[in-house]
């Protein structure tokens, strides 16, 4: 559904700033509360929390994470899901949102009511408040940012920081095709497994894929070591190739190092109890920089999205 109205009368300009978050506040409905625990004030009042608390922020652009192909509801949650995956990577739970959207004079009110509802049905679902945002106005953009605040699922919080050279590097779901598929908005942000994993002292270190495997993976590289993956055991979507796999991104899936010397086997029957229908798949183990054999991954063959790069 196209983001612009063809009639002026259609728009957001013919509501008007103040009509306009009235609006809003009808279309999120239950998923925001009443100030000043929600949208009234010009900060919100958040309950203290016990645990560490953990902030993240991502948009959705026009153009770039979402086109005329995706139903404004699903750009909402995509745009609510991209922060819960982020807090999954840690071993999160979300408490509380806010949103800031820029908007073209011309955006029509239809398309911003569903994308509205597709918000609100998405922090309901996995209880999240908005409690707050700000709208302003730019020429031919559409675009919403979302910050996301969380705390800590349990007693520990899993940083990209901490594989050691040995240690096996796991995945879970399958790779590739994310824009082809629709999964790029239809994916479910991994909380649950994320708090699960987080429980568990063997896992070490984790991230989501979002900018494509073989780029994020880095980030979870120990100094002086390197990742060495096995082509077979890489997940792929139906119809994705392995180049597919490694570098096309909006995966959302959790990718982990796991302790070398832990008991791997005691590892994977405990996760099919807890996720019968979540593919885990075990694709290397981080070895010492170069020590990668001829049969593994040569990763600097491919790249995965980098911003700002052509």
């Amino acid at each position: 559904m196209h983001p612009f109205a063809q009639r002026h009368q259609d728009s957001v300009s013919a509501l008007g700033e103040e009509k306009l978050i009235a609006a809003i506040r009808r279309w999120l409905g239950a998923a925001s509360p009443c100030a000043p625990f929600g949208i009234g004030d010009d900060c919100a009042v958040l309950p203290a929390s016990r645990g560490r608390q953990l902030i993240t922020v991502d948009p959705v652009i026009y153009g770039r994470h979402f086109d005329d192909a995706v139903p404004p509801r699903a750009v909402g949650e995509k745009l609510l899901k991209r922060n819960l995956s982020d807090l999954a990577a840690m071993g999160g739970r979300p408490t509380a949102a806010v949103l800031a959207l820029t908007l073209d004079a011309r955006v029509s009110r239809r398309w911003l009511e569903h994308f509205y509802r597709g918000l609100a049905a998405c922090a309901l679902r996995h209880r999240v408040p908005v409690v707050g945002g700000d709208v302003t106005q730019a020429d031919r953009v559409v675009a919403a940012s979302l910050t996301l605040l969380g705390e800590a699922a349990g007693s520990r919080v899993v940083t990209r920081t901490g594989a050691r050279a040995g240690d096996w590097i796991y995945v879970t779901g399958v790779l590739g095709g994310s824009l082809r598929t629709g999964h790029h908005h239809r994916f479910v942000p991994r909380l649950r497994e994320g708090a699960w994993l987080a429980r568990h002292r063997e896992v070490r270190a984790m991230m989501d894929v979002s900018d494509g495997l073989a780029k994020d993976l880095h980030a979870l590289t120990p100094p002086d070591a390197a990742p060495a993956l096995e082509a077979a055991a890489v997940p792929r979507r139906p119809g994705s190739d392995l180049r597919a796999a490694l570098t096309d991104g909006e995966d959302y899936e959790l990718v982990f190092a796991f302790a070398a010397r832990a008991d791997r086997e005691t590892f994977a029957r405990a996760w099919r109890r807890a996720f019968p229908r979540t593919r885990l798949s075990c694709i290397g183990r981080f070895v010492q920089a170069g020590a990668q054999t001829a049969d593994t991954i040569r990763l600097a063959d491919y790249r995965g999205y980098e911003h700002l790069r052509r």
